[in-house]
């Protein structure tokens, strides 16, 4: 038995959410900062998208967004979907200054733009060696 499969919960993706996985509650989305131009890039990155700089901060995003745009996806989309449908995807403006892609919670009828969203942890599924995957959305505040 390899050592991460004692670990009973992952992240969705690596260098994308704060450890530990728990409590859920106080898990946060990770960005890293740049120090020659302050710009702000989703997860822990090694090089800045902006100017290609090297010093980067790994920071903790703000658990709070507005809802910038949205799409309702309707129909289940092919592969191994593991989410249900109707659901929202947005793009969640932070005061980190960035946009993040994200699925988003509650009653896809009351979405609108401009609307309050907070991040949530969730485990989205249980994979082959039992490990709860840990995703995000943002919810309706």
């Amino acid at each position: 038995m390899a050592i991460n499969d004692l670990v009973k919960q992952i992240p969705v993706r690596e260098k994308l959410l704060s450890a530990p996985l728990t409590p859920l509650s106080d898990v946060r989305l990770l960005g890293s900062k740049c120090s020659s131009c302050g710009e702000v890039s989703l997860g822990e990155v090694s090089s800045c998208q902006n100017c290609a700089g090297e010093s980067l901060t790994t920071i903790p995003l703000s658990a709070r967004g507005t809802l910038w745009t949205f799409t309702v996806i309707r129909n289940k989309p092919p592969g191994d979907f593991k989410g249900q449908v109707p659901m929202g995807e947005g793009l969640v403006e932070l005061p980190d200054g960035i946009r993040v892609k994200s699925p988003l919670g509650g009653d896809v009828e009351r979405y609108q733009i401009g609307m309050e969203l907070k991040f949530v942890a969730y485990p989205l599924y249980v994979n082959d060696n039992g490990q709860e995957v840990i995703a995000f959305r943002f919810d309706p505040v």
